[in-house]
């Protein structure tokens, strides 16, 4: 997993909660994102990636999921893939609908439809070399660029109507099957959750997981950013 994003109202009240909560470096804003009718701030985070987008103006795709939603909340995960190839076609096997696609020389995307996948937007993404992030701004294009502040994006927890169902239907996207007890997709160096949302207006990211060192301020373990909890964990044994 190389970003999670989150979809807010507003954009900079949030980017700037999630720049003070996690003590992030100024963000990339990428031009880019005004083909979808929104502007950003993409943090980096090791070599990962915490997005906040927010709609400029009416009829756009994100705008109406946070009309449905109810408020801000987590949007989209992001998947840097070295078998793309593999999980599109297994997402094409599915029936799941793409909503947008690219090949880029130095990069790949795949967007899937939400009401395929559930919970979020899922990106198919790959990386070249792997390891950059077009994405992530100039620094990360064709090239790994300087980590970000300290630590990594290690999972997320999705929200849904069938967490049972929709880990399957994720796991047979991203080639992972779910753990034999738990709603769970283990990644390498990171794993997805799946819980039980309150409505399906509650669908969505409902909280992503970053390690570092040190937790957040005032010693606890987590914090509420534009409807999404962040929760801390510290590094674990052994990782490099």
């Amino acid at each position: 997993m190389r970003q999670a994003v989150i979809a807010a109202a507003e954009l900079e009240p949030v980017a700037l909660e999630l720049q003070r909560t996690l003590g992030l470096p100024e963000p990339f804003r990428d031009p880019n994102v005004a083909e979808f009718g929104l502007h950003n701030a993409v943090f980096a985070i090791g070599d990962c990636f915490l997005e906040i987008i927010s709609p400029t103006g009416p009829g756009t795709a994100a705008g109406r999921w946070l009309q449905r939603h109810g408020g801000d909340g987590g949007y989209m995960a992001i998947f840097d893939l070295e078998d793309l190839d593999g999980a599109r076609e297994r997402a094409g096997a599915l029936g799941v609908r793409v909503v947008w696609q690219i090949d880029l020389p130095d990069i790949s995307g795949t967007h899937l439809h939400p009401a395929d996948m559930r919970g979020a937007i899922v990106s198919l993404d790959r990386s070249s070399p792997y390891g950059s992030w077009r994405w992530g701004g100039p620094d990360w294009t064709g090239r790994i660029g300087p980590a970000g502040a300290p630590g990594r994006l290690t999972g997320i927890t999705v929200a849904v109507a069938d967490p049972a169902a929709s880990a399957s239907r994720w796991g047979e996207v991203l080639g992972r099957h779910p753990e034999a007890e738990d709603p769970v997709l283990a990644l390498d160096g990171g794993r997805i959750a799946f819980e039980q949302a309150p409505g399906a207006a509650g669908e969505g990211i409902s909280e992503i997981t970053v390690e570092r060192d040190e937790g957040l301020p005032a010693g606890a373990d987590s914090a509420s950013v534009g409807g999404v909890r962040i929760r801390c964990s510290p590094p674990a044994t052994g990782h490099g």
